[in-house]
């Protein structure tokens, strides 16, 4: 059946501060989705921000905006003032977006969907289990390349998942001929159900168009949500919108450092907050960049200069040879050397273990990779003969008995067994360790829990309580919490 194309006319209202959108006539706009060689972008062109760009490069083809569109566009309208905020989101990422739908041949108003999607966010997580600013599921992440280890996770970098999503959203696109809104339709619900629901309408000889369909009601509300963010976005001064600043430009730059690097002090020398360092960089999921001969890191452009001048302490092989582990329940020495890049002999010799058991609660010093440097032994073994404490033990070798019952997890008035084995040695080792313990604040995504996120950061459920203070171990998302991260 066709749909007759209706005109409309809208009436903005202010009311305390808020604009209720009316139907008095229909009235139609227009999409843009034809591929004419004669409407080639010219790169010349200068704009004023990226909005105006999007707008002046979009193909024309009519749509009808309905009441449940409106209905969208009125949510949005009512805090015009978060709907900015809520636009800005994109700042350092829709350039990218719409460089790689343009290289794809897609319509460049795709990059409108990570709003539906998560608002932009990189570390969003779906209580499904949809990860990232374009929500990919594991077995769809993998089909596209986004591969996930202990140190990182593609699914939230939001440079590897935007060159997914583009993919995907391109076999899409040529999967049901051109067609938009079929396309939204299989990014959210699958093309096999999509494709299902087409074949059942075409048995009863129905329309098989989108709106036609026999769809789930997320996926019903899936395309009107995006065209009603569309109307807005692309008809703001209709609205009285101020639409945020964000350059049709790059305002990122992509550094490569030789070797492992931490975050956090790749931000201490930038001068950036370390929040914005991880949303920059999204994939890396713990303290550091994976131990490999490489690392990729995006930064603030204006922080380029700074990056390559001859203070930057990167500029030499950056290895970060050891961290803490603390065993749990199921630890054994051979997955501990795969999750970790290196070996179970070197582990072993690291830690003066004379067999392969652990003891839950031991703390463990873990090499991160099977370099040179790894046959460094930092610590020494002092077994306890009858007579000794830890006053005497600590003055005997120059150290802080608080430290030495740290660095053995003992209370220092705690008794002493013969032949008890305790880590002593070079003092500055274990002081080092204690002084690159570094607190980041973490936003509680949807489906957090105490354990994932100590599973996430290496941590004690214990060591997130006491650092918050917990009374109850509720989390809300959005909440953020304190996460003391082990290193050195």
């Amino acid at each position: 059946m066709e749909r007759q194309l209706l005109t409309i006319f809208f009436i903005l209202f202010f009311f305390i501060g808020c604009q209720q959108l009316e139907i008095k006539e229909p009235k139609s706009i227009e999409l843009d989705f034809q591929e004419d060689p004669e409407q080639q972008v010219v790169k010349d062109v200068t704009y004023s921000d990226i909005w105006e760009y999007i707008v002046q490069n979009n193909v024309k083809n009519e749509v009808v905006l309905t009441e449940q569109i409106l209905s969208y566009m009125n949510v949005h309208l009512k805090d015009l003032d978060k709907f900015e905020e809520y636009l800005n989101d994109s700042y350092y990422f829709m350039y990218f977006v719409i460089n790689e739908l343009e290289k794809n041949n897609l319509p460049i108003e795709l990059s409108i969907l990570p709003y539906i999607e998560s608002n932009y966010d990189p570390f969003s997580i779906s209580s499904s289990g949809a990860v990232g600013m374009w929500q990919f599921m594991p077995r769809t992440g993998r089909l596209y390349n986004l591969n996930k280890s202990w140190w990182n996770e593609d699914r939230h970098d939001p440079y590897k998942s935007t060159e997914a999503a583009v993919s995907y959203l391109k076999y899409l696109y040529q999967r049901f001929d051109k067609d938009i809104y079929l396309t939204l339709a299989a990014y959210n619900a699958g093309p096999s159900l999509v494709d299902r629901r087409i074949s059942q309408n075409k048995r009863k000889e129905d329309d098989s168009d989108f709106w036609s369909l026999n769809l789930p009601s997320q996926t019903k509300n899936y395309v009107p949500k995006y065209l009603a963010l569309r109307e807005l976005i692309f008809n703001s001064e209709e609205y009285g919108l101020k639409m945020p600043k964000i350059p049709y430009d790059s305002v990122v730059e992509k550094i490569v450092i030789d070797g492992q690097v931490e975050i956090l002090a790749l931000s201490e020398f930038l001068e950036i907050k370390p929040e914005l360092l991880y949303k920059l960089n999204a994939g890396y999921t713990k303290w550091a960049s994976a131990p490999e001969d490489k690392s990729i890191f995006f930064i603030p452009k204006e922080k380029y200069a700074q990056f390559v001048s001859q203070e930057n302490p990167f500029n030499s092989i950056n290895n970060i040879n050891w961290i803490t582990h603390t065993v749990k329940r199921g630890d054994n020495l051979w997955d501990l050397s795969i999750k970790f890049d290196t070996e179970v002999n070197i582990i072993k010799e690291v830690n003066y273990l004379n067999n392969d058991i652990l003891s839950i609660n031991d703390t463990l010093l873990i090499p991160l990779s099977k370099t040179k440097s790894n046959d460094f032994i930092p610590y020494q073994m002092y077994i306890v003969s009858e007579g000794d404490t830890l006053w005497g033990i600590a003055e005997k070798y120059n150290l802080d008995v608080e430290d030495l019952a740290k660095m053995n997890s003992l209370n220092k008035n705690e008794y002493l067994q013969l032949g008890q084995q305790l880590s002593i040695g070079n003092k500055n080792i274990y002081r080092n360790i204690e002084s690159r313990k570094r607190t980041i604040l973490y936003s509680v995504k949807q489906g957090d829990n105490l354990f994932k996120i100590s599973e996430l950061f290496d941590v004690t459920i214990k060591s997130i309580e006491e650092i918050n203070n917990f009374n109850q171990a509720t989390l809300m998302p959005g909440q953020i919490i304190k996460i003391a991260i082990r290193a050195f």
